[in-house]
């Protein structure tokens, strides 16, 4: 039997864009025979699936799936919102999420995952050859608690568990789990709507609280404000710009007139114990990807040769 050497994988690589392991295991199939184990990759689907590995994908779905006192969060991408609407992809990412549930979030070791006799990234290559778009793992959180609730909401829903936005929302209590969970969907509808960037002040970036000091003081430095009354209204400025970002001291959307963390408290009677928000996660589709703007009429006369 033919040796296959670092050499020979590093080669077939190159020539197909493939991982190295599915290069090994395809050199190993077919005895080191480069153009078999082309084809080898091929048959698999995987060197259709590398090819499109470039493409920008920066649609697709979030799975939001809690059981017990633990959820996950993932974000699945694909190249065009059509194939979010595909059952194999929906399914795809409702497996993802599952697995996240039992191996953690780190996304290589969900990728590295069996689920029956393959990985999860072989699943996802097998998908891509099926489907025919790049698809991404993109990224995984988790929240648990050792008392309580970890409730979820899912924005624009295309199935169960699933849509363009997921939220997930820690509530730890000894009290009513089902009170719990209904409190905790609302306060995580809260966070799909208002996207808070820390549960409180002590949360907060100390870089982005230092800019925002900065911003105020300078705005009143410049308007001829003495040293001492600046620090007073930046002191108070500073209130306001929490009340704004800070889930637990905005404005509860169910009833305008209570903080979340009033919300919180009033509904400690209804649960039968004290409650404490330990942390919430938002995953909005696609946010932070640099997507390609693409004009159709050109690419339809490229593709023409008329461009």
């Amino acid at each position: 039997m033919t040796a296959i050497t670092a050499a020979m994988v590093k080669d077939l690589r190159e020539k197909t864009g493939v991982g190295m392991m599915d290069c090994k295991q395809a050199l190993n199939e077919t005895n080191g025979d480069m153009e078999a184990a082309i084809d080898w990759l091929r048959k698999k689907g995987l060197s259709k699936a590398a090819k499109k590995a470039g493409r920008v994908a920066a649609e697709g779905l979030i799975a939001a799936i809690t059981e017990g006192t633990k959820g996950v969060v993932v974000e699945v991408n694909s190249e065009t919102d059509f194939v979010a609407r595909n059952d194999q992809f929906q399914g795809l990412v409702k497996m993802v999420g599952q697995v996240a549930l039992k191996t953690g979030t780190d996304v290589e070791k969900i990728k590295a995952a069996k689920v029956g006799d393959i990985t999860v990234e072989r699943a996802i290559a097998d998908a891509i050859a099926t489907i025919g778009e790049n698809m991404t793992l993109r990224r995984a959180a988790e929240l648990s608690v050792s008392n309580g609730v970890v409730a979820s909401y899912i924005h624009n829903a295309v199935f169960d568990g699933l849509g363009k936005m997921g939220v997930l929302v820690a509530l730890e209590s000894s009290g009513s789990k089902d009170e719990l969970a209904a409190l905790g969907r609302q306060i995580a509808m809260h966070v799909a709507a208002t996207n808070p960037q820390a549960l409180d002040a002590a949360g907060l970036d100390p870089a982005v609280v230092a800019r925002e000091k900065d911003v105020m003081a300078d705005k009143y430095r410049q308007q001829g404000k003495p040293d001492a009354m600046i620090a007073k209204i930046v002191e108070s400025g500073l209130k306001t710009y929490y009340k704004e970002v800070t889930l637990l001291e905005q404005a509860f959307i169910h009833d305008n007139a209570k903080t979340v963390a009033q919300a919180v408290k009033d509904a400690e009677g209804k649960v039968g114990a004290p409650i404490k928000v330990t942390g919430f996660v938002r995953y909005a589709l696609g946010e932070g990807i640099e997507k390609q703007e693409s004009d159709f009429a050109a690419e339809v006369a490229a593709a023409a040769g008329q461009g």
